[in-house]
């Protein structure tokens, strides 16, 4: 078959032809596709968007999309980050150095600065996940900001299962389950009133699979710690929790050093590693091909605290 280039030489293709060239779009191309049309309606639609990159996977795939989608131009809207002050440093240097490299305008809100002048409290099990909503709620309001654009995917987790790829938030920022729209032939509904925002997924219908297929197709940069390295670590809820300042083993918990990854890298104080010793990007591929439990399901112990743990965030404002 011969390799088509340009939508020029498609248009001279014969029928038979063109649906046997379209048929040779493999299902990355397709996913590619569909996540750069929604970022580029979403910025002809909205007035103010901007992008949550907290230095994980998932943004650091949709940053890799907006730069797609805009090539050569720059990605034309900021890039948001609520720093719980619990991150990992491989991730805050990986943030900071794709930003330069990028030329984005990034900025930070502090759960710290929160619980400085009293306007949040620390939880008694140091999990700072939950309190990263009031932050990012203000952060979104400060900026005016009308489209808020996330990485969660379909297959994370059954709140995000129900999740449309533009999802409507409330004057408060809240998430309705039930007051969603329908989205019917890839046909988006931008519409909202003042006050209200919404928050756009491009990747919504990818798997941590795909995810992982296009990081390698594209070498994609990532956080070191991706991939399989030997660190402190001590079991706790069936996970190794890195040691660090905000995650210390408790009496009964012993430090040893293990050769692990993360699936996820969230908030250190609640995000466990796994058992692994992939350390490149063909083994992980190979590992997450065999895995049963989704990455959130493995290395998320905020997540754990209950069946509706998710969702009850979100209907917050949380992501």
């Amino acid at each position: 078959m011969t390799l088509i280039t340009s939508i020029d030489e498609f248009d001279d293709l014969d029928a038979p032809d063109a649906a046997a060239a379209a048929s040779a779009l493999d299902t990355l191309d397709l996913l590619e596709a569909e996540a750069i049309h929604i970022i580029r309606e979403v910025v002809a639609e909205f007035a103010r968007p901007v992008l949550l990159f907290s230095g994980g996977k998932d943004s650091a795939l949709v940053l890799h999309l907006a730069a797609k989608a805009f090539f050569p131009a720059r990605v034309p809207f900021p890039v948001l980050h609520v720093d719980t002050g619990h991150n990992f440093p491989e991730v805050l240097d990986f943030r900071d150095r794709t930003v330069a490299r990028l030329g984005l305008d990034l900025r930070v809100a502090h759960v710290q600065d929160y619980i400085d002048d009293g306007r949040l409290t620390e939880r008694a099990d140091g999990t700072r996940n939950t309190l990263q909503t009031r932050p990012l709620l203000d952060a979104i309001a400060a900026g005016g900001h009308d489209a808020v654009f996330g990485g969660a995917r379909r297959d994370e987790d059954k709140a995000r299962a129900k999740e449309r790829i533009i999802s409507l938030r409330d004057e408060f920022g809240q998430w309705n389950p039930r007051n969603q729209r329908p989205e019917l032939w890839s046909l988006y509904n931008g519409r909202h009133r003042p006050g209200e925002h919404v928050r756009a997924f491009p990747i919504s219908n990818w798997t941590e699979l795909d995810v992982w297929r296009y990081i390698a197709r594209e070498r994609i940069e990532l956080a070191p710690l991706y991939y399989a390295h030997e660190r402190a670590v001590f079991r706790r809820d069936g996970m190794w929790r890195a040691v660090g300042d905000s995650s210390q083993p408790r009496g009964d918990e012993t430090v040893e050093r293990r050769v692990v990854r993360y699936r996820t890298v969230g908030d250190m104080s609640c995000t466990g590693a796994v058992a692994s010793d992939a350390a490149d990007i063909a083994a992980v591929l190979d590992e997450v091909a065999r895995s049963t439990i989704t990455e959130r399901g493995a290395t998320r112990a905020d997540d754990r605290i209950s069946e509706a743990a998710m969702e009850d965030r979100k209907k917050d404002g949380y992501f």
